[in-house]
């Protein structure tokens, strides 16, 4: 689909006051999304894990403008209390999105919003926030067009939240989504993310995530600014070209059930993440000690357990332990036993994969 095929052309009900509410989760990206072109489109190709526990609840209520202005009326509310520091990222992806939901502007919008999960901790909170926020507002174009496809509305609910955070396109559907054009996945588009087209081996589905949560204050770089950076990268293509790879290799390792391949690719892409940003121009670290303590902890109980445990790492200091349902016994008390040690205020989230953002009826 082209961008202006995503463009609302009303021609049927006009639209009226009301109030949706849409949850979305997070998600965590087993290939990597780092850099990126105008207008959100990424620089590589990139996979990730819906997950379920760690979501955003968005409601947004709406109501008729009493005189048009060419401008953008709303109050944000996180967690009970109104966020004006959060307005001015609302309103550039409201500029971003005017062209394809132009209601926008006929409309005053509250927003009202949560996180079960801290903010701006690594655990990509602009993901879920982002996609909520797509949802609803899609929610509000679907009132107003009866003949939409839910395969339209899933694919321009995500298109529009590329447009406020890029990995946000990533949260509207599960369990795996693809995002960025790869010439070995069918359907795959830099505008939006898709269902992983293929087939997938049992062994990923019930897949746990536990996070645990070395660092839960704000991150020193913004993961805006870690984008920019890999413009002037000098490993930058040699990244992107290990993306493509690595999705390449990983359609046989998903239908396979090939779990130490798995592992593999996964560690490598969160290292090489991480790489990236410590050799960038400035340069910069987001892994903590107790970051470098979780992963050598892992490798070790790899090993010794004869399991297929493994971490991955988003733009922050937290680790994600992924690991298969059959382990999850073994692996959970190590995680106990061994890993808590290292959070902050011995804190961590158990979740696992979901299967994408739900509306949520008044």
């Amino acid at each position: 689909m082209s961008e202006e095929q995503f463009i609302f052309h009303p021609d049927s009900e006009p639209i009226k006051d009301g109030k949706v509410t849409w949850r979305s989760p997070s998600n965590i990206a087993l290939v990597k999304y780092w850099g990126k072109k105008a207008n959100q489109i990424p620089a590589n190709p990139s996979l990730s894990f819906t997950l379920n526990a760690c979501a955003t609840r968005t409601s947004l209520s709406y109501t008729q403008r009493k005189h048009y202005a060419d401008d953008f009326s709303f109050d944000l509310y996180f967690e009970g209390s109104q966020k004006e520091d959060f307005k001015p990222k609302i309103n550039t992806f409201f500029k971003r999105i005017a062209p394809y939901v132009p209601f926008i502007k006929d409309v005053h919008l509250t927003i009202e919003t949560s996180n079960s999960f801290p903010h701006s901790s690594g655990i990509a909170s602009s993901a879920s926030g982002m996609s909520a926020l797509a949802l609803c507002l899609m929610d509000i174009e679907r009132q107003m067009d009866t003949t939409m496809t839910l395969d339209f509305f899933h694919r321009k609910a995500s298109f529009l939240a590329r447009l406020g955070s890029g990995s946000a396109c990533r949260s509207i559907e599960g369990d795996l989504v693809h995002w960025g054009s790869h010439e070995d996945t069918v359907g795959s588009s830099d505008l939006y993310g898709i269902k992983y087209p293929y087939t997938v081996h049992e062994v990923f589905k019930n897949y746990h995530d536990t996070i645990l949560l070395v660092d839960k204050g704000q991150k020193q770089v913004s993961s805006t600014v870690g984008h920019d950076l890999m413009h002037a990268h000098p490993f930058a293509q040699n990244r992107f070209d290990q993306a493509h790879e690595n999705l390449t290799k990983l359609k046989t390792i998903l239908v396979e059930g090939n779990l130490p391949e798995f592992v593999k690719i996964v560690e490598s892409e969160a290292l090489t993440l991480h790489a990236m940003m410590m050799t960038s121009l400035p340069y910069f670290i987001l892994m903590k000690p107790n970051t470098l303590a979780i992963i050598n902890k892992i490798w070790a109980f790899r090993e010794s357990s004869n399991t297929n445990v493994c971490f991955t790492l988003d733009a922050g200091a937290n680790v994600h332990v992924l690991y298969p349902q059959n382990e999850h016994k073994v692996v959970y008390q190590f995680i106990k036993d061994e890993l808590v040690v290292y959070c902050e205020n011995g804190q961590y989230l158990c979740d696992r994969i979901g299967f994408g953002a739900k509306k949520i009826n008044s």
